[in-house]
């Protein structure tokens, strides 16, 4: 429900200009019908003419106009995933649906068809939860979007009401006019000064979150993790391009591109800068929520270091839960990483790529490094079981990704619908996947800030290491829980701590012994031998050679295996041997996640 916000609480954090309070709440100023952010610069207001709304929704719904300098639409939401009823749940994917669905699409009868329940019982627990009805939290988005465009972008204003979602350029200027009293038109000449200069920099927009952000940790983990051909991660230019695959209710799918630049750790007000391709400007409403929950930008790293505790919240400080612009390539790469390092399921991922994945039409003009779309899950569903066992998998698991693509559009996970609970027993009902995968999934899939990875052997060193002794999988568990409610952050800085020491344990090695090394790498979680931009094209017609050493899992590799990754030559065979199968098996008690 509508949480009440004290006024003799809010108003010493909007003196302190706070911005550890960002999106949490905005304050109307009742003299001038403006409301603001609470790290607004302008000059501070009494208190007796300040009132305080925990959502832009509910001040416009007031009749207050949003304020054109501190800018409430770059505000980051508040998403707290606290212990919901069933109301709050229904609501909650009520406002999701409404954020990521397509224009034309968002009405309440759709809404309440999705959810399976009246239009009156949406409307009812809509309101009760957040404070307005849902047409009305539809409207603000709608113009908070609109007022960014125009402030931020050179796009044509009858192209900007379209992209927020109006049907028509005389219906978008009524209502701009309405709740703003100012045309879009006299709004962009407000702010000509404020302009890009360049032609590169006039359809750019911006982001912003919540300080501090650990913008390396982010860039690291993203860029251990990067298929060639879909993604690079430039660590040095802290940019990340990559390609983007819209499935919307009518097919086909949007093919595009998208890069972020972001801000070096420690800024004081960092911002993400979001450039698009031309296809993928129509959609940017259906867009935005993704590119927020992909980056983690709607955290709030405070209250995660403090639920972290000593040992762990100082140096997570600002650390960001990755999420994912598409859910059927996370879940598809979740499975192809179990009982395998990083290096090696992003092997798997580059060849799937390179039989399976869909070029981008040279109409895009995407830049060089990216070059192709991840597969649908309608083309994987169609692939036989060989084809995909071809890659270098066993057949239970090429079997496993072709039912998980058939049964991809009836899965509530597919869809953001429900609950935690029914979505985690969804998917562990299906062939191949097992509560580790479940878990992954839905932590970055669904941005699920809890999750804790059962049977994860660098988890298990890690808090074993701490608890000086070895723990049974109950006590892991319980060991845990001191994390909660934000444990999926506790796995990532663990597997942080374990990259480090597996790096200088990997610089100890080199030390004393260099012929040891002079080919192999560590392999460990969230490890990335790479230091400046990780990128390569894709290329279907060459064999992958084996590894020297047969460690399964491992990153090591014969001179003519490294040549190929260093020239961008992907396999798609390179079939796993006999051998490396058994290794694989007997590994499989350790865990069922990623080896260290």
């Amino acid at each position: 429900m509508v949480s009440p916000l004290t006024p003799h609480h809010c108003y010493p954090a909007l003196l302190a200009r706070d911005a550890r309070f960002d999106g949490q709440w905005f304050v109307a100023v009742k003299t001038t019908g403006i409301y603001c952010r609470p790290i607004c610069r302008v000059r501070a207001p009494k208190l007796e003419n300040c009132l305080f709304f925990p959502t832009a929704s509910q001040a416009e719904a007031a009749r207050f106009r949003p304020c054109l300098k501190c800018r409430p639409e770059l505000a980051p939401a508040a998403r707290p995933w606290s212990a919901m009823d069933a109301s709050e749940v229904l609501a909650r994917e009520a406002a999701r649906w409404l954020d990521e669905c397509a224009p034309d699409q968002a009405s309440l009868p759709a809404l309440a068809t999705h959810l399976g329940v009246s239009e009156r019982h949406v409307r009812r627990i809509f309101t009760a939860v957040h404070g307005v009805a849902p047409l009305q939290y539809l409207q603000t988005r709608r113009l908070l979007l609109a007022k960014q465009l125009l402030t931020d972008t050179r796009l044509p204003v009858a192209q900007v009401a379209l992209a927020a979602g109006f049907s028509s350029l005389r219906r978008f200027n009524a209502a701009f006019s309405e709740h703003y009293r100012l045309s879009p038109t006299a709004l962009r000449d407000g702010g000509a000064r404020r302009r890009p200069a360049s032609e590169d920099d006039a359809l750019e927009l911006r982001l912003d979150l919540r300080p501090p952000l650990l913008t390396t940790a982010l860039l690291q983990f993203l860029a251990a993790r990067a298929v060639p051909g879909v993604e690079q991660v430039d660590l040095a230019g802290l940019r990340v391009l990559r390609s983007v695959r819209l499935s919307l209710a009518d097919p086909p799918d949007v093919l595009g591109w998208v890069t972020v630049a972001l801000p070096p750790d420690g800024a004081e007000r960092p911002q993400v800068r979001v450039r698009l391709s031309a296809s993928l400007w129509p959609h940017v409403a259906a867009l935005m929520p993704k590119l927020r929950r992909w980056l983690d930008l709607d955290a709030d790293p405070h209250a995660i270091a403090a639920a972290l505790g000593d040992e762990l919240g100082p140096s997570a400080l600002g650390l960001r839960l990755p999420g994912t612009l598409d859910r059927f390539e996370l879940a598809v790469r979740a499975v192809l990483g179990q009982q395998v390092t990083v290096a090696a399921a992003r092997t798997l991922a580059t060849r799937l790529v390179a039989a399976f994945g869909e070029p981008l039409p040279a109409a895009l003009d995407a830049p060089a490094p990216v070059t192709h779309a991840f597969p649908a899950a309608a083309r994987l569903a169609s692939a036989t079981v060989d084809e995909v066992a071809a890659l270098g998998m066993p057949g239970r698991r090429a079997q496993a990704l072709i039912h998980l693509a058939a049964e991809w559009p009836r899965l509530a996970f597919a869809q953001g619908r429900g609950t935690v609970e029914d979505a985690m027993a969804e998917l562990a009902a299906l062939p191949g996947l097992g509560p580790w995968t479940a878990h992954y999934m839905l932590m970055r899939g669904w941005s699920w800030p809890d999750a804790f990875l059962p049977g994860d052997v660098v988890l298990r060193q890690r808090l074993e290491s701490r608890a000086g002794d070895s723990m049974r999988p109950a006590a892991l568990v319980a060991a845990a829980q001191r994390y909660a409610p934000y444990r999926s952050y506790a796995v990532l800085q663990l597997w942080r701590e374990a990259s480090a020491l597996g790096k200088a344990g990997t610089s100890t090695s080199t030390s004393t012994s260099t012929s040891a090394s002079a080919g192999t790498s560590t392999g460990s979680i969230g490890s990335n031998s790479s230091t400046g931009t990780t990128s390569s094209s894709i290329s279907t017609g060459s064999t992958a050679s084996k590894s020297s050493t047969g460690t399964p899992g491992s990153t090591s590799s014969t001179s003519s295996n490294s040549s190929n990754r260093s020239t961008g030559t992907i396999s798609t065979t390179g079939r796993t041997s006999a051998s490396n199968r058994k290794r694989i098996r007997r590994s499989a008690s350790l865990a069922e996640g990623p080896l260290s």
